[in-house]
């Protein structure tokens, strides 16, 4: 259903801002009146326009609600009301966005709203894990003690995507700078080189002849290769959007060489960890794996996962569908069974979390110390038949004159 924004005034005559999930204007007037609001200006908001600022996908706007729950957490903890917590953290938060992002929600539950429903209008602020673990927590009383194993789960899922994604910060760069040099090569040094080498009426070397064709493609059509890359571009987001497209891309995610095991752990390690989080706050099984399969980030596990969650519901294991899927490797899903028969499930989940995390750094010194020398190669192997080809011509030229 659509989302309203609004702007109200209250009993008392005070103007409230906030927003409305509902399925019209009209009905979404009548909501606010019921919570005894009369809206002054009330206007459709896009999902787009409501995920704007990233959310939890901007490394500045994660961490700025990672803080925020840590601080309610403790101030409900504290025995404070949830309505006046978020009215201390409303004017505390640096981030602006945010600030008015939990006012709406204060008012919301002021007039009587729950938590978790005030949120759900805010994805791209709060997503799925995070909601389900605030409802659970509402329901069972423990809201506090929820919010800090939502805290925990965030710091957690944040230190392994971070320890990936500096795992890729120097490759990205290395391999950036030397196209960079290539290009800039093969686009203003070979071409200037080309008209002295044919000023000479010679008959240049069939390397050096290739290098021209390629310089002359690269100054003459550059065009056609950016259409091309964008036309590409288009096409794969076309294709991975569709159910079979994303299927297939993720499974090769998996099997990329050197990346295709670092992504595998990710998964798991995502996964583990969600499950084990929401199993703690108090989530039924098979609507904790409900949840997981929403945001595993990849389609393989998330049909695993699926499937695991139809064993459950006719009384088998989780285990098997996660091996057979070969995205958990069989130590793991033995680790997971165990988990399972022992009713230990969650500290197993936990412990598996933690191994891949001690592994993490290992597999990153591993990648670092194959990947860097690999790209050095390559790069220094183009860039040296660059030069071969402008020097070779160049050699011929003084020997000629030598002589």
């Amino acid at each position: 259903m659509p989302t309203f924004e609004y702007i109200a005034l209250d009993h008392a005559g005070k103007q409230r801002r906030g927003s409305v999930v509902s399925e019209s204007t009209q009905s979404a007037r009548q909501a606010l009146r019921q919570r005894k609001l009369h809206p002054t200006q009330l206007r459709s908001v896009s999902e787009s326009a409501r995920r704007r600022g990233s959310g939890l996908i901007g490394g500045k706007n994660r961490q700025s609600v990672l803080e925020f729950t840590s601080q309610l957490s403790t101030m409900l903890q504290a025995n404070v009301q949830l309505t006046e917590a978020l009215g201390v953290l409303s004017s505390q938060a640096q981030n602006h966005q945010l600030n008015q992002v939990v006012q709406n929600v204060r008012d919301q539950v002021m007039a009587g709203e729950g938590f978790a429903d005030s949120l759900k209008a805010y994805p791209g602020w709060f997503d799925t894990i995070y909601i389900s673990m605030v409802r659970v927590g509402e329901a069972t009383g423990n809201l506090g003690e929820t919010l800090k194993l939502v805290a925990e789960y965030m710091t957690k899922r944040q230190r392994i995507e971070t320890k990936v994604k500096s795992a890729l910060i120097y490759p990205v760069i290395l391999t950036s700078v030397c196209t960079l040099v290539i290009v800039v090569l093969m686009t203003f040094v070979v071409p200037r080189i080309t008209k002295i080498i044919l000023s000479t009426g010679r008959e240049p070397p069939g390397l050096t002849k290739f290098a021209m064709a390629v310089s002359d493609f690269m100054v003459s059509s550059w065009w056609i290769v950016a259409i091309g890359i964008v036309a590409g571009m288009i096409i794969l987001r076309r294709w991975v959007s569709t159910p079979d497209g994303r299927m297939t891309y993720d499974q090769f995610k998996l099997k990329i060489p050197v990346f295709g095991e670092m992504i595998r752990q990710s998964v798991v390690a995502r996964f583990t960890t969600t499950l084990a989080s929401l199993i703690r706050s108090g989530m039924p099984m098979a609507e904790s794996l409900q949840v997981v399969s929403e945001v595993t980030g990849n389609a393989v596990m998330a049909q695993a996962v699926q499937n695991a969650r139809e064993r459950i519901m006719a009384g088998a294991d989780v285990a098997t569908p996660l091996r057979d899927s070969k995205v958990v490797d069989v130590p793991t899903a033995h680790m997971i069974s165990v988990g399972e028969r022992t009713g230990e499930l969650e500290r197993m989940l936990l412990s598996i979390s933690a191994s891949i995390e001690e592994t993490t750094d290992v597999r990153i010194q591993r990648m670092s110390a194959v990947l860097e020398p690999i790209i050095i190669v390559v790069m220094a192997i183009i860039v040296g038949f660059i030069v071969l080809a402008t020097v070779l011509p160049i050699m011929q030229i003084s020997d000629v004159i030598g002589t």
